[in-house]
């Protein structure tokens, strides 16, 4: 079956860097486009960034330039590097492949 399970979430200041990591298996990862996706309470899970199956990205306007998702294929795993950390960027981030999702991993950006 599909698991996808993140890690790297934490308490980091304001201007700080993490880098998320999501350990997928149960399927053929390098033919599919990857995702990482973010909920506050309250609020509708938003996509923060993707990367296609040929490696092309697209990210969310609040995070471009700061964030930067990649892939290794050989390792099944899609990360995410996020620098110059906000206290808007204070989330639960998600993994996603098509309509599966991981269990998420917190990020907590205060001082």
């Amino acid at each position: 079956q599909v698991q996808l399970v993140e890690s790297g979430g934490g308490l980091v200041e304001p201007g700080g860097s993490l880098r998320l990591s999501c350990a997928a298996s149960g399927f053929t990862f390098s033919i599919y486009a990857m995702g990482w996706y973010r909920q506050t309470p309250g609020k509708q899970r938003e996509s923060v960034a993707v990367i296609t199956s040929g490696g092309n990205t697209n990210y969310a306007d609040s995070v471009k330039g700061r964030f930067t998702i990649s892939r290794d294929n050989a390792k099944n795993t899609v990360y995410l590097q996020m620098n110059s950390l906000k206290r808007e960027d204070t989330a639960v981030y998600y993994c996603n492949v098509i309509r599966w999702w991981g269990q998420g991993t917190q990020v907590t950006v205060s001082s």
